[in-house]
């Protein structure tokens, strides 16, 4: 199977990022034949933490990416901010579980630098078949 990508452009400072994030990823997975209703709502929560931390602590503008290649899902978001994101080690009211929430729905997730920014990647749990 060939490698599929989508990529969206989100403005950095509106509120509506994420949720314009979450709605937009839905037909692209299940154009993918990514079609189970669980594993969507958890693509889309990772997507959302995502974009909130990049809108929260990121700079420039944002780029949602979507990969597949095979079963495996990759998500994406690059931004301006050099800034590598780190597991807050006591989340509480203020936030800090961002992190956390991406790592137990993903197998793996990581950080590479981007033309002076980040993209901070994360590679889902295979979705179900159906």
């Amino acid at each position: 199977m060939a490698e599929l990508t989508a990529h969206i452009d989100l403005p950095l400072f509106d509120a509506s990022a994420a949720p314009t994030a979450r709605k937009a990823i839905r037909p692209i997975l299940e154009s993918w034949n990514c079609t189970d209703e669980d594993w969507l709502r958890d693509a889309e929560l990772v997507v959302s933490e995502l974009v909130t931390n990049a809108i929260r602590h990121g700079g420039g503008g944002l780029e949602l990416a979507l990969t597949m290649h095979e079963r495996s899902v990759t998500v994406s978001v690059a931004d301006g901010s050099a800034v590598i994101p780190v597991l807050a080690l006591e989340p509480g009211a203020e936030g800090g579980w961002g992190l956390r929430i991406i790592e137990a729905l993903s197998d793996a997730w990581g950080v590479d630098n981007q033309r002076g920014g980040k993209r901070v990647w994360v590679r889902l749990h295979e979705p179900a078949n159906e």
